[in-house]
């Protein structure tokens, strides 16, 4: 039962993530992009750079902040997902960067260029 409620908590997250980054004026090129390797969350575009963002949503701050799920094992992952995104989409020379977005109850932290 808690996977399931996690994956539904999960996507209200990225849900409320994608339309907060739409609202910022991100262009979104993919949701849940999967590998072998792992899965990015979101994947978007923004003033000429593609951005790939984590999302970690919780109700309250009781075991820490969201962001701080985002260790090196998580980075190093998404690093190599987003690699081989930009490699099947011919993006090799395109700036990009890794943002996190952490959701809190109804409290949203964009943090840029997180790693």
């Amino acid at each position: 039962m808690d996977k399931k409620f996690n994956k539904i908590s999960g996507q209200i997250g990225e849900n409320k993530a994608v339309e907060y980054l739409q609202n910022k004026k991100y262009k979104i090129l993919a949701q849940n992009f999967t590998t072998h390797i792992g899965e990015v969350d979101i994947i978007c575009v923004f003033k000429k750079t593609i951005v790939f963002v984590e999302v970690k949503a919780r109700e309250t701050l009781a075991f820490g902040r969201p962001s701080e799920a985002v260790n090196e094992l998580k980075q190093s992952k998404i690093r190599r997902v987003a690699e081989e995104y930009l490699i099947r989409n011919h993006l090799e020379d395109v700036p990009i960067r890794f943002d996190v977005i952490e959701i809190v109850g109804n409290y949203i932290n964009h943090i840029e260029n997180c790693f």
